[in-house]
């Protein structure tokens, strides 16, 4: 185990008893000076080979730990596949007013109403400008400035400046706290982004693939009409989901927060929307299942109902970076016990999770 595994169960509780947000602060200060080890032995079973990249393994760490690519070296050490810094934007900005980052213990969930508070894309390059030549896929996600006058055109500036520094692009337009982007989700303007954007990929000398982030939050005529956006090659994949702005279920007190709600009770919902799409897209498009993963089970049952990769960033709050050597422990132990293989796993349940939930979450 790392040094910040064994570290967790001692600082969890002094962690646990700061704001949430002062917690996550200390927790990049920490990691930025933790020496370095070298990262895990990977497992070849768990190897994937997706956008033209080849993961070392299917579980990555989700945009919004590292916003302002401070540690992604520390992360990968940890014994991620790989691992996505942002949202980051053109201009530095605040984001909403603290406290906008609350825990709800009871349930294994958190709600944010960050509203992509990062330092900009200058910081962000000039950190990942220094990381050239090192190992690892390190993904970048773009977003819009929230008083920017043309949204697009944030997005695109976004390709023109980590073109020649990302693994891959994920274009974040599912942010439930920046008002009106969600409405780049809609058909006709997701067309019209999605051909802009590409047009600037076209003119760079790299090319990254670029995936698209959805909300957990969509009707199946929306969820039609993004597979039709991203179709005949538009995006390279879709990362389902976001943070939802539903709150069914949920018994902590903190429920009542306004903001995107991640974690544990984000599973079923956000499961059975990756279902859905993978069935859209006829598997075509390759998928990244986010929203509850905090187990070698939950993790596999994204891969069931389509993903090709995993995400995860809320279970480490509760969980520590433990948890990521289990749960890939937990997927090979799985293999093993079953014969099969990630590949073979892929979609095999999608269109019962699709269309009767994802039973047992």
């Amino acid at each position: 185990m790392s040094l910040a595994g064994l570290a967790f169960p001692l600082a969890r509780p002094l962690l646990h008893a700061l704001d949430a947000e002062t917690a996550h602060g200390l927790t990049i200060r920490a990691l930025k000076v933790m020496p370095r080890l070298s990262r895990p032995t990977a497992d070849p079973r768990l190897a994937v080979d997706v956008f033209g990249l080849s993961f070392p393994n299917p579980l990555g760490l989700a945009a919004g730990f590292d916003k302002n690519a401070e540690v992604p070296d520390a992360m990968l050490a940890l014994g991620f596949g790989f691992t996505e810094i942002g949202t980051v934007t053109p201009r530095p900005q605040e984001g909403n007013p603290r406290p906008r980052l609350f825990r709800l213990a009871e349930d294994q969930a958190v709600i944010n109403r960050m509203g992509f508070n990062n330092e900009g894309h200058a910081a962000a390059r000039a950190r990942l400008r220094l990381r050239r030549g090192r190992p690892g896929i390190v993904g970048v996600n773009i977003g819009a400035n929230k008083d920017s006058g043309d949204r697009i055109s944030d997005y695109v500036t976004g390709i023109e400046a980590f073109s020649g520094l990302a693994s891959y692009f994920t274009v974040n337009i599912s942010s439930p706290n920046t008002p009106g982007l969600r409405a780049l989700q809609s058909r006709n303007e997701l067309e019209q982004l999605l051909s802009r954007l590409n047009a600037a990929r076209a003119r760079t000398d790299r090319q990254p693939p670029m995936l698209l982030k959805i909300a957990p939050d969509l009707r199946e005529d929306e969820l039609e009409d993004i597979a039709a956006a991203c179709a005949a090659g538009a995006v390279d994949g879709i990362i389902v989901s976001n943070t939802t702005l539903s709150r069914d279920g949920l018994r902590s007190p903190q429920a009542a927060e306004q903001g995107g709600l991640s974690g544990a009770p984000l599973l079923s919902l956000s499961t059975r929307q990756l279902a859905r799409m993978f069935l859209l897209t006829e598997g075509k498009i390759p998928l990244i299942g986010v929203g509850g993963v905090q187990d070698g089970e939950s993790a596999l049952l994204k891969i069931r109902a389509g993903a090709s990769l995993v995400q995860l960033y809320s279970a480490l709050v509760y969980k520590g970076p433990g948890l990521v050597p289990e749960i890939l422990a937990g997927m090979a132990a799985e293999l093993d016990r079953t014969g099969g293989t990630l590949a073979s796993l892929r979609g095999k349940d999608a269109a019962l999770i699709a269309h009767q939930g994802s039973s047992g979450t």
